[in-house]
Protein backbone atom coordinates (compact mmCIF):
# COMPACT_ATOMS: atom_id res chain seq x y z
CA UNK A 1 0.00 0.00 0.00
CA UNK A 2 1.48 3.56 -1.08
CA UNK A 3 1.12 6.11 1.28
CA UNK A 4 1.02 9.37 -0.15
CA UNK A 5 2.35 12.86 2.64
CA UNK A 6 1.89 16.00 1.76
CA UNK A 7 4.03 18.71 2.60
CA UNK A 8 2.69 21.76 3.29
CA UNK A 9 4.45 25.03 2.34
CA UNK A 10 5.64 26.69 5.71
CA UNK A 11 3.30 29.58 7.36
CA UNK A 12 4.77 32.71 6.27
CA UNK A 13 5.36 35.41 9.21
CA UNK A 14 2.56 37.95 10.01
CA UNK A 15 -0.41 39.56 12.10
CA UNK A 16 -3.26 36.72 11.40
CA UNK A 17 -5.26 39.88 11.97
CA UNK A 18 -7.71 40.42 9.14
CA UNK A 19 -8.51 43.87 9.70
CA UNK A 20 -4.76 44.36 8.81
CA UNK A 21 -5.07 42.65 6.03
CA UNK A 22 -7.99 43.85 4.21
CA UNK A 23 -6.39 47.20 4.99
CA UNK A 24 -3.14 46.48 3.48
CA UNK A 25 -5.10 44.67 0.17
CA UNK A 26 -6.81 47.51 -0.03
CA UNK A 27 -4.35 50.12 -0.30
CA UNK A 28 -2.04 48.22 -2.33
CA UNK A 29 -4.54 47.32 -5.03
CA UNK A 30 -4.39 48.78 -8.33
CA UNK A 31 -7.77 50.36 -7.76
CA UNK A 32 -6.11 52.34 -4.95
CA UNK A 33 -5.71 56.24 -5.87
CA UNK A 34 -1.76 56.73 -6.07
CA UNK A 35 -1.69 57.42 -9.86
CA UNK A 36 0.74 54.65 -10.15
CA UNK A 37 -0.65 53.77 -13.32
CA UNK A 38 1.15 56.82 -14.49
CA UNK A 39 4.56 55.57 -14.35
CA UNK A 40 6.62 52.72 -15.55
CA UNK A 41 10.06 53.41 -13.36
CA UNK A 42 12.64 53.47 -16.39
CA UNK A 43 10.45 50.47 -18.11
CA UNK A 44 9.63 52.48 -21.14
CA UNK A 45 12.54 53.66 -22.03
CA UNK A 46 14.30 49.95 -21.64
CA UNK A 47 11.42 49.03 -24.24
CA UNK A 48 12.38 51.83 -26.62
CA UNK A 49 15.88 50.96 -26.53
CA UNK A 50 15.63 47.38 -27.00
CA UNK A 51 16.47 46.21 -23.49
CA UNK A 52 13.24 45.21 -22.68
CA UNK A 53 11.34 43.05 -25.80
CA UNK A 54 9.35 40.07 -24.64
CA UNK A 55 8.32 38.33 -21.08
CA UNK A 56 12.08 36.51 -20.41
CA UNK A 57 13.85 40.62 -20.68
CA UNK A 58 10.86 41.99 -18.66
CA UNK A 59 11.17 39.13 -15.86
CA UNK A 60 15.12 39.48 -15.78
CA UNK A 61 14.84 42.89 -15.16
CA UNK A 62 12.04 43.02 -12.29
CA UNK A 63 14.43 40.24 -10.63
CA UNK A 64 17.36 42.73 -11.05
CA UNK A 65 15.49 45.36 -9.51
CA UNK A 66 14.26 43.21 -6.89
CA UNK A 67 18.03 41.98 -6.31
CA UNK A 68 20.00 45.44 -6.44
CA UNK A 69 17.98 47.89 -7.42
CA UNK A 70 15.57 50.30 -6.57
CA UNK A 71 13.20 47.65 -5.26
CA UNK A 72 15.51 46.36 -3.17
CA UNK A 73 15.70 49.92 -2.12
CA UNK A 74 12.38 50.53 -1.32
CA UNK A 75 11.80 47.61 1.14
CA UNK A 76 14.24 48.62 3.13
CA UNK A 77 13.07 52.22 3.28
CA UNK A 78 9.74 50.91 3.78
CA UNK A 79 11.18 48.74 6.45
CA UNK A 80 12.99 52.02 8.33
CA UNK A 81 9.59 53.74 8.06
CA UNK A 82 7.52 51.08 10.03
CA UNK A 83 10.20 50.68 12.68
CA UNK A 84 10.37 54.80 12.90
CA UNK A 85 6.63 55.75 12.63
CA UNK A 86 6.07 56.72 16.13
CA UNK A 87 9.35 58.69 16.22
CA UNK A 88 8.58 62.00 14.36
CA UNK A 89 12.65 63.03 13.87
CA UNK A 90 13.73 59.49 12.93
CA UNK A 91 11.03 59.54 10.63
CA UNK A 92 12.01 62.36 8.88
CA UNK A 93 15.35 61.91 8.33
CA UNK A 94 14.05 58.57 6.64
CA UNK A 95 11.72 60.49 4.51
CA UNK A 96 14.53 63.00 3.47
CA UNK A 97 16.66 60.15 2.71
CA UNK A 98 14.42 58.42 0.73
CA UNK A 99 13.99 61.53 -1.60
CA UNK A 100 17.58 62.08 -1.93
CA UNK A 101 18.30 58.67 -3.31
CA UNK A 102 16.08 59.34 -6.28
CA UNK A 103 17.98 58.80 -9.15
CA UNK A 104 16.54 61.28 -11.47
CA UNK A 105 14.14 64.07 -11.63
CA UNK A 106 11.69 61.67 -12.76
CA UNK A 107 11.54 59.27 -9.98
CA UNK A 108 12.06 61.89 -7.37
CA UNK A 109 8.57 62.80 -8.66
CA UNK A 110 7.08 59.71 -9.02
CA UNK A 111 7.95 58.31 -5.44
CA UNK A 112 6.65 61.88 -3.74
CA UNK A 113 3.39 62.30 -5.98
CA UNK A 114 2.36 58.36 -5.11
CA UNK A 115 3.37 59.10 -1.27
CA UNK A 116 1.41 61.75 -1.36
CA UNK A 117 -1.93 60.73 -2.99
CA UNK A 118 -1.45 57.74 -0.50
CA UNK A 119 -1.65 59.84 2.78
CA UNK A 120 -4.59 61.95 1.05
CA UNK A 121 -6.79 58.55 0.68
CA UNK A 122 -5.35 56.76 3.50
CA UNK A 123 -6.80 59.54 5.74
CA UNK A 124 -9.74 57.65 5.54
CA UNK A 125 -8.11 55.56 7.94
CA UNK A 126 -6.76 58.34 10.58
CA UNK A 127 -3.77 57.82 12.66
CA UNK A 128 -1.72 60.16 14.35
CA UNK A 129 1.08 59.58 11.87
CA UNK A 130 -0.67 61.13 9.18
CA UNK A 131 0.28 64.09 10.73
CA UNK A 132 4.00 63.36 10.38
CA UNK A 133 3.83 62.61 6.98
CA UNK A 134 4.06 65.94 4.52
CA UNK A 135 3.86 66.12 0.75
CA UNK A 136 7.13 65.35 -0.25
CA UNK A 137 7.16 62.03 1.47
CA UNK A 138 8.43 59.12 -0.94
CA UNK A 139 5.59 56.19 -0.85
CA UNK A 140 7.48 53.28 0.31
CA UNK A 141 7.92 55.89 3.45
CA UNK A 142 4.51 56.36 3.18
CA UNK A 143 3.19 52.87 3.19
CA UNK A 144 5.76 51.90 5.72
CA UNK A 145 4.38 54.23 8.12
CA UNK A 146 0.81 54.14 7.65
CA UNK A 147 0.99 50.27 8.18
CA UNK A 148 2.96 50.30 11.13
CA UNK A 149 0.40 52.63 12.84
CA UNK A 150 -2.69 50.93 11.77
CA UNK A 151 -0.97 47.00 13.17
CA UNK A 152 0.01 45.67 9.98
CA UNK A 153 2.96 43.62 10.61
CA UNK A 154 6.20 44.45 8.67
CA UNK A 155 6.93 41.12 7.08
CA UNK A 156 3.16 41.30 5.47
CA UNK A 157 4.06 45.09 4.51
CA UNK A 158 6.99 43.89 2.78
CA UNK A 159 5.59 41.46 0.57
CA UNK A 160 2.69 43.02 -0.17
CA UNK A 161 4.53 46.11 -1.35
CA UNK A 162 6.75 44.44 -3.46
CA UNK A 163 4.47 41.95 -5.23
CA UNK A 164 2.51 45.48 -6.18
CA UNK A 165 5.24 47.28 -7.45
CA UNK A 166 6.07 44.41 -9.74
CA UNK A 167 2.82 44.01 -10.17
CA UNK A 168 2.25 47.60 -11.72
CA UNK A 169 5.49 47.40 -13.65
CA UNK A 170 3.97 44.01 -15.42
CA UNK A 171 0.74 46.19 -16.38
CA UNK A 172 2.94 48.95 -18.03
CA UNK A 173 4.84 46.30 -20.27
CA UNK A 174 1.48 45.30 -20.72
CA UNK A 175 0.28 48.32 -22.43
CA UNK A 176 3.91 48.78 -24.07
CA UNK A 177 2.49 45.87 -25.85
CA UNK A 178 5.89 43.45 -24.69
CA UNK A 179 4.05 41.18 -23.01
CA UNK A 180 0.04 39.99 -23.31
CA UNK A 181 -2.07 39.26 -20.34
CA UNK A 182 -1.29 35.34 -19.94
CA UNK A 183 2.23 35.94 -19.58
CA UNK A 184 1.94 38.66 -17.53
CA UNK A 185 -0.14 36.27 -14.88
CA UNK A 186 3.25 33.82 -15.63
CA UNK A 187 5.89 36.22 -14.64
CA UNK A 188 3.44 37.16 -11.50
CA UNK A 189 3.69 33.52 -10.47
CA UNK A 190 7.01 32.65 -11.54
CA UNK A 191 8.20 35.75 -9.11
CA UNK A 192 6.30 34.62 -6.18
CA UNK A 193 9.25 32.64 -4.42
CA UNK A 194 11.65 35.77 -4.75
CA UNK A 195 8.99 38.29 -3.49
CA UNK A 196 8.83 36.48 -0.04
CA UNK A 197 12.44 35.66 -0.14
CA UNK A 198 13.54 39.22 -0.82
CA UNK A 199 10.95 40.37 2.07
CA UNK A 200 12.59 38.08 4.43
CA UNK A 201 15.83 39.07 3.44
CA UNK A 202 14.73 42.93 3.71
CA UNK A 203 13.35 42.82 7.40
CA UNK A 204 15.97 42.98 9.25
CA UNK A 205 18.19 45.17 7.26
CA UNK A 206 18.59 49.18 7.92
CA UNK A 207 19.57 51.83 6.00
CA UNK A 208 23.64 50.56 6.17
CA UNK A 209 22.36 48.13 3.90
CA UNK A 210 21.12 50.62 1.13
CA UNK A 211 23.04 50.58 -2.34
CA UNK A 212 22.34 50.06 -6.20
CA UNK A 213 23.97 48.31 -8.85
CA UNK A 214 21.54 48.96 -11.67
CA UNK A 215 23.11 51.39 -13.83
CA UNK A 216 21.61 50.84 -16.62
CA UNK A 217 18.47 51.08 -15.08
CA UNK A 218 19.20 54.37 -13.55
CA UNK A 219 20.45 55.48 -16.86
CA UNK A 220 17.27 54.65 -18.48
CA UNK A 221 15.17 56.49 -16.27
CA UNK A 222 17.04 59.61 -16.74
CA UNK A 223 16.94 59.55 -20.83
CA UNK A 224 13.05 58.68 -20.05
CA UNK A 225 12.90 62.37 -19.55
CA UNK A 226 14.02 63.46 -22.81
CA UNK A 227 12.37 60.74 -24.45
CA UNK A 228 10.11 62.23 -27.48
CA UNK A 229 7.06 60.10 -27.78
CA UNK A 230 6.26 58.37 -24.54
CA UNK A 231 2.94 56.98 -22.37
CA UNK A 232 4.49 57.05 -18.84
CA UNK A 233 5.34 59.93 -16.58
CA UNK A 234 8.50 58.42 -15.85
Amino acid sequence: MRTTITIMPERPSGTGNPQSLVRLMTWLSPGFPVGGFAYSGGLEAAVAEGHVSGADDLAIWLETLLDAGSLRNDAILLAEAHRAFADADRLAEVAALAAALAGSAERYHEAVNQGDAFVAAVSAWPQPVLALLDPSTAYSIAVGAVAAANGVALADALVAFLQAQCAQLVSAAIRLSVIGQRQAVAILAGLEGQLIAKAQAVEPMGLEDLGSATVLADLLSMRHETQYSRLFQS
